[in-house]
């Protein structure tokens, strides 16, 4: 896969005219027909393509039979199964094939996802195979071998994938194929972050081409800039599901036109605009010429919101009569839409002239709309000209139902959003509801804790955990040394791996905690292990932990009972606040164990998330109140046994009871920023010294730490259940896909 460096690329965060365009002709001119396995696998293994192509194989716990194929070159290829399938020896390959013992697993495996995939769709009310909700989201976390997502948005939309499959609801999913995707983390020998991106279209990934009746590429047209911009569509196979991937590299655009779906969030303002114009009209445009009917539009956050003004665009061609109040109407008895934004600013807006630049003018037209009244449909008051056109508005207005992400998150978007309702609307009855989100527990709960729960619980316990009590009864019963054993040996993983990842010969004159040369005496298996990967933004905190130095550093140097931190997460290639937080945070104190007892992981990214959110003991986070929507990296830690340390905000408001995790402050938000940073370091310092670090290092009779455990086993007992995509989508299913669609103005 080539690599483009910011550099490579003319003013890439600039003009849309310019964004993106690699200095290389080749690579600008780079076509990408199928992404077709280059290779006859001999016959015996030739099953592999096959399995390879369904993302189906990363949950359901195939992705042994293509990292046993070759395990260093699965690591090299970022766990990509059609990489190790192109570019394994042949040699390898042909002794793989006299393994039976191998081949039975291939065997095995083919069996179950087939009849996985046979199984008949099924139909919850106006839910159907024929009629199935559209999910449109800007991103898609699905696997690192796919990557067109930057953090927790792509994951949560890919983890609602693969519950709608394994729960077998008639779904289909829209979203855009990044040609560059998003940034790649590198951390400079000086501690800052440096930014690089991969070309997409150089790799191998499991898509296929859409075609149409006639073996061509299925190609819709959206007007953009004066011109038809040409998308064609991949698919992408999620076990049941089908996600279908809009993509404006093609010859017949403008170079500037091919770019549109270039960067996930990278551009301009205007660049945003055209994206979520191909996203959202192109999309309902492509369901049409595949003959998809869906029951129900999920816009699963505002990025997708203009797919609501080609509803209307179709109802107004179909009813000539009817005013766009009439069309109105009918989009929102369609549409549902999710928020995950706690603070206004956070959304997309619009300016007028933006808008202008990048709508025709007929297309406003069509709608029966004056200018005027189009700019209106996107603000918190309609008679303020002066306003920005904001995405959620937007979406608030064309939708029948909308949600936040956590029963706090709904508290907050009515609060924001309130001004949008008549000023004597009591806040219960402004109509934002709230579905807290889930993580996908097969994809997020490591192997060693799958095979305890089958042995100690049995072959149907993913069918249980969907029982809350039945569910916290079955984890009680597993023995304490069982369980520990087993978080024993994934905290063993996560220190092989950090070992692996920060080893370098070309360390540089600075010493930092992403670097070393050597690495073998790095992190003990024996230490209190806390874990902090999140996005580096102001309201996230990075730096509360930073805000004693000494009393941290007591902490980390303490002699029988130390601490040592993980750190990672990506800051935005403009905002030099964030990158300054981490340049600090790579290099302080020398004198101390710094140097020794923290990391920091650099690019982030679904894999890495996995041995962190499964190997260390205790997951912290520390937004500001109440700018957390809801939090799913905690959710993944605690299904894994994992301790949340935590700001009570967020999913964490939910889940906390005591006795499953630990909280950091109270309840009650503090109005002054500066005071409540100052309390909740406090918080933070006084919880560690006093009831975390004891509580980990306290053994009982029997040689464990038995308050510890229990609190593990409280908290995967009570928290996955609660916590899963699979509740959650459920609850997507019966209170908001099926619930009635009288819409009132």
């Amino acid at each position: 896969m080539k690599e483009y460096h910011p550099g490579d690329l003319d003013n890439m965060h600039q003009a849309a005219a310019v964004i993106d365009r690699p200095t290389d002709d080749e690579a600008e001119n780079n076509f990408r027909s199928n992404f077709q396995l280059q290779r006859t696998l001999p016959k015996g293994l030739e099953v592999l393509d096959r399995l390879s192509a369904n993302f189906a194989w990363s949950w359901l716990v195939g992705d042994g039979l293509f990292a046993d194929l070759d395990p260093h070159l699965w690591e090299r290829s970022g766990q990509n199964p059609r990489v190790v399938l192109g570019q394994i020896d042949e040699l390898r390959l042909l002794q793989k094939l006299q393994d039976r013992s191998y081949l039975s697993r291939v065997e095995d495996f083919a069996k179950r996802m087939d009849a996985y995939l046979a199984e008949p769709r099924a139909q919850y009310g106006v839910v159907t195979p024929e009629s199935p909700v559209a999910y449109f989201c800007a991103e898609f976390g699905i696997h690192n071998s796919l990557p067109i997502y930057s953090g927790g948005l792509g994951i949560l939309a890919g983890d609602h994938l693969k519950s709608a499959s394994d729960l077998n609801i008639p779904l289909v999913a829209v979203g855009l194929f990044y040609r560059f995707g998003y940034f790649k983390q590198k951390i400079g020998h000086d501690g800052m972050q440096e930014e690089r991106y991969l070309d997409n279209l150089e790799s191998e990934m499991a898509l296929s081409p859409v075609l149409a009746e006639d073996g061509s590429r299925e190609i819709v047209t959206v007007h953009i800039r004066g011109r038809e911009v040409k998308a064609q569509a991949w698919l992408a196979e999620i076990g049941r599901i089908k996600l279908y991937l809009l993509d404006t590299h093609v010859p017949e655009n403008d170079k500037v036109d091919r770019l549109i779906t270039g960067h996930l969030y990278g551009g301009s303002t205007e660049t945003r605009i055209v994206q979520e114009k191909v996203l959202g009209i192109g999309g309902v445009r492509l369901l049409r010429k595949l003959g998809i009917s869906p029951s129900v539009f999920h816009l699963n956050e505002g990025h997708s919101a203009f797919l609501t003004l080609e509803l209307a665009r179709e109802f107004l061609a179909r009813e000539p009569d009817a005013s766009f109040i009439d069309a109105m109407a009918d989009v929102r008895r369609q549409c549902v839409f999710t928020t995950h934004t706690p603070v206004a600013a956070g959304n997309d807006a619009f300016s007028p002239d933006e808008l202008r630049d990048c709508f025709d003018a007929n297309l406003i037209a069509s709608l029966k709309l004056s200018e005027q009244e189009f700019f209106e449909l996107g603000r918190i008051d309609p008679d303020d000209h002066d306003e920005y056109f904001g995405m959620t508005p937007f979406a608030i207005r064309m939708s029948r139902s909308a949600n936040g992400v956590s029963k706090k998150h709904g508290d907050v978007s009515r609060n924001i959003w309130r001004a949008m309702f008549p000023d004597d609307t009591p806040e219960s009855d402004i109509p934002i509801t709230s579905v807290t989100n889930g993580v996908h527990p097969a994809t997020w709960i490591d192997p060693v804790l799958k095979t305890l729960f089958q042995e100690e619980i049995g072959a149907e316990w993913t069918e249980l955990l969907r029982d809350q009590p039945s569910w916290q009864t079955a984890i009680e019963a597993i023995p304490n040394e069982r369980i520990w054993e087993a978080r024993n040996i994934l905290k063993q993983f996560l220190i092989a791996f950090i070992r692996r990842r920060v080893r370098s010969t070309d360390t540089g004159s600075r010493e930092t905690i992403n670097e070393h040369q050597e690495t073998h005496e790095l992190f003990s298996p024996d230490v209190l292990t806390i874990g902090f990967a999140r996005r580096v933004a102001a309201y996230k905190r990075w730096n509360l932990l930073l805000s004693d130095r000494e009393r941290l550093l007591r902490m980390v140097d303490a002699a029988e009972r130390p601490v040592q931190f993980v750190f990672a997460g990506k800051a935005h290639p403009q905002d030099r606040v964030a990158k300054g937080i981490l340049q600090e945070l790579m290099s302080i104190n020398h004198d101390s164990n710094w140097q020794r007892r923290a990391v920091f992981i650099e690019d982030y990214d679904q894999e890495i998330a996995k041995f962190l959110v499964r190997g260390v003991d205790v997951w912290m986070n520390v937004p500001r109140r109440p700018l957390e929507a809801s939090g799913t990296s905690g959710m993944k830690a605690a299904m894994n046994g994992i301790l949340n340390f935590s700001v009570l905000d967020g999913w964490w408001i939910e889940g906390y009871n005591g006795s499953n995790g630990f909280s950091i402050g109270g309840y009650v938000p503090i109005d002054d920023e500066n005071a409540a940073d100052e309390a909740d370091a406090e918080a933070l310092y006084s919880t560690l010294e006093e009831k975390l670090i004891p509580a980990f290092y306290n053994k009982g009779g029997s040689g464990l730490p038995d308050e510890w455990i229990s609190m593990l086993k409280n908290a995967i007992g009570t928290l996955t259940p609660q916590f899963s995509t699979d509740r959650m989508v459920m609850e997507y299913l019966e209170r908001i896909y099926n619930q009635p669609k009288e819409v009132t103005d």
